[in-house]
């Protein structure tokens, strides 16, 4: 079973950059796609971004809040899912969760959360 975990969070003034990480222990090529979720205090966790892994190229999603302002990637390489964060807001504040998907069985695996803050 592949490990998620995330890293670069953190405490970041409004109109500031963050770029998550999210290392797998084996091959991203275990999922279909992987993905970033966002959970807020009171909220449910929502969609943030999500890249195919099954092709070269193109097929990523964001969610309309953060359309223009994130870009997620891949690294091949080293196993690894990059959310670069530009122009944050305070309402971007949450813990970011990196997830896989496997369609064969649905099966989901989740890293541990890493925590972004907004504020001044």
């Amino acid at each position: 079973q592949v490990q998620l975990v995330e890293s670069g969070g953190g405490l970041v003034e409004p109109g500031g950059s963050l770029r998550l990480s999210c290392v797998a222990s084996g091959s991203i090529f275990s999922f279909n796609t992987m993905g970033w979720y966002r959970q807020a205090p009171g909220k449910e966790r929502e969609l943030v971004a999500l890249i195919p892994i099954t092709i070269s190229s193109g097929g990523t999603i964001y969610a309309d809040s953060v359309k223009g302002r994130f870009t997620i990637s891949r690294d091949n390489a080293k196993n690894t899912v990059y959310l670069q964060m530009n122009s944050l807001k305070p309402e971007d504040t949450a813990v970011y969760f990196c997830n896989g998907y496997k369609a064969k069985g649905g099966f989901n695996s989740w890293g541990q959360g890493t925590q972004v803050t907004v504020s001044s």
